[in-house]
């Protein structure tokens, strides 16, 4: 039997939590996707951080094609582009002539990416500037507060009774303060509490951490 949804405190300050949450680690990243003076973007930003989300904002907008091998069919198609988490495997040459063919017939691009560009150290000449050209966009790293509205998401996701915040805080100050941290936390949790038919309690998280 699943776990009932219940709160007993009060989350209304944090009503955007079931959908992305803007604070100031993401709100300009967020407006950059949805300014339409500029929309050939290169969105950075940690693992599990939201970019798919703004991304889907911007395909949206764009009616885009997302890159998947397909080279020759986003040519043919000549319509706008979307690359998903750009990294150092991926292969140049397509890169390359990708945004080549956006630049001549003035198409939008927009890149998602954990890196920074300058990061990812490109081989083939020219690259690494053009990519510059695009407008860049950046999710920081989580506060406080998105930690907490990210942590609360995803256990009423889970569907966790949570009697006190106590055990928002013991989380909190207990794993790597990071987007990932937060998602694999409550993954684990939820597996451990079925698991053992546990609530979530403090000496249940103690067992993970």
């Amino acid at each position: 039997m699943r776990r009932q949804k219940t709160f007993n405190f009060d989350f209304s300050k944090h009503a955007e939590f079931q959908n992305f949450y803007i604070n100031n680690t993401n709100k300009d990243a967020y407006e950059g996707i949805l300014n339409d003076t500029n929309q050939n973007i290169y969105l950075n930003g940690p693992e599990k951080s939201g970019k798919t989300y703004l991304a889907n904002l911007w395909l949206k907008n764009n009616h885009a094609i997302p890159y998947n091998n397909n080279v020759e069919y986003l040519i043919n198609k000549n319509e706008n582009i979307y690359i998903e988490n750009l990294n150092k495997n991926f292969v140049e040459e397509d890169l390359f002539y990708i945004l080549n063919h956006c630049k001549v017939n003035k198409l939008n691009i927009l890149i998602t990416s954990c890196y920074k560009i300058d990061e990812i150290n490109f081989t083939l000449d020219d690259l690494n500037s053009r990519l510059k050209i695009l407008s860049f966009l950046k999710i920081n790293q989580p506060d406080d507060d998105m930690l907490i509205n990210l942590l609360t998401k995803f256990l009423i996701q889970k569907q966790f009774i949570v009697n006190s915040h106590d055990i928002f805080n013991y989380i909190i100050k207990n794993i790597n303060r990071s987007y990932k941290a937060i998602f694999d936390i409550v993954e684990k949790l939820d597996r451990l509490s079925l698991e053992k038919k546990r609530q979530l309690t403090i000496p249940l998280i103690k067992e993970i951490l």
